[in-house]
């Protein structure tokens, strides 16, 4: 069921402990239901993520909850926790560093 919902990436706003990334989900109803995602900005300031995967990262965390809790999940707001990060790392594309190191050679 959560494959017939739209979601779409609103925006961020910076705190002084977390960017907040909010999205809006409707269903097939075209009900709209506000939810936000954060990542600590320790995260970003110790490289664990830039700030450009931050997006893509929370979007993958909500889809998740959707899929786990039939598309209604108990709550709008989520963390992203350090295990999200590394495995976000370890799944990404590599060809930056690729492209990097071709340069480089």
């Amino acid at each position: 069921m959560a494959d017939q919902l739209l979601m779409q990436y609103v925006g961020f706003t910076s705190g002084a402990l977390v960017r907040e990334y909010s999205f809006i989900v409707r269903d097939e109803s075209g009900q709209p239901r506000e939810y936000t995602v954060t990542i600590a900005n320790e995260a970003f300031l110790s490289h664990q993520v830039r700030y450009q995967d931050g997006p893509s990262i929370c979007s993958r965390r909500l889809r998740r909850e959707l899929d786990a809790n039939a598309t209604d999940p108990p709550t709008t707001q989520f963390c992203i926790t350090d295990l999200e990060l590394a495995d976000y790392r370890n799944t990404r594309p590599k060809t930056v560093s690729y492209l990097r190191k071709q340069v480089q050679d």
